[in-house]
């Protein structure tokens, strides 16, 4: 493949992925989760001590996990092991406030509607009735360092499952839930919970997926020295 085969490639990859917030139940091969995992391990780290471990549900697990994470969304406070951001002003204010917008346009949500936004931010603990999660943890003692690698690979995990036909949606807000999801699958104490993806095949029709996001242009981001 030439530079840019390569790079045509790798632009409609990126493109190409998005937020999924509606699944089909179908369950993905175990071989191919293996392989999207081992792609994603090419990522750089730190002193390439790779600190992400993986706890993968599927099946009846992951129905059970659900069921599990939004008994414990209603009924406890959210408690991440990383602190979530203190606030979100200026023009990532309008980010959010534009990504969430366009949700609630797609699935119906009209404004003022506490009730309808509210069982839709739900929607995340339910996993999106995705037939897969897969929870990010770190090494407590590497710190932010340990978090950013493991943020690295969050991303080529989900370049990987798109190469691979597989739909997913990181999730901060499964972390919230950190104390259940360590007691749900036995985690020690010294692997923080990160985030987790929600993954499987996409249901094309939902009306939670036929938005996409805008990204900034690089003259936005770059200061030129």
């Amino acid at each position: 493949m030439t530079n840019e085969s390569a790079q045509a490639v790798f632009t409609e990859l990126l493109k190409a992925r998005h937020s999924c917030r509606g699944f089909l139940p179908d369950q993905v091969p175990r071989d191919t989760i293996a392989k999207i995992v081992q792609t994603a391990q090419n990522v750089p780290s730190w002193c390439n001590s790779q600190p992400w471990q993986l706890a993968i549900a599927s099946g009846k697990t992951t129905d059970r996990f659900r069921k599990a994470m939004t008994a414990a969304a209603t009924n406890e406070p959210a408690k991440p092991n990383f602190d979530f951001p203190r606030q979100y002003a200026g023009i990532y204010k309008e980010r959010r406030s534009a990504t969430g917008w366009q949700l609630y346009d797609c699935v119906g949500v009209m404004k003022g509607d506490r009730a309808g936004s509210a069982r839709q931010m739900m929607r995340n603990f339910a996993l999106f009735d995705a037939p897969h999660v897969a929870i990010v943890t770190s090494e407590a003692d590497l710190g932010t360092y340990g978090v950013l690698d493991c943020g690295a690979f969050v991303t080529a995990f989900t370049l990987a499952a798109q190469a691979h036909g597989v739909a997913t949606i990181a999730q901060a807000a499964l972390a919230g839930q950190a104390a259940s999801i360590r007691s749900f699958f036995a985690l020690p104490d010294n692997r923080p919970v990160v985030c987790g993806i929600s993954f499987g095949y996409e249901d094309f029709d939902h009306p939670a997926n036929q938005f996409r996001t805008e990204r900034a242009d690089p003259a936005d981001v770059i200061s030129w020295y």
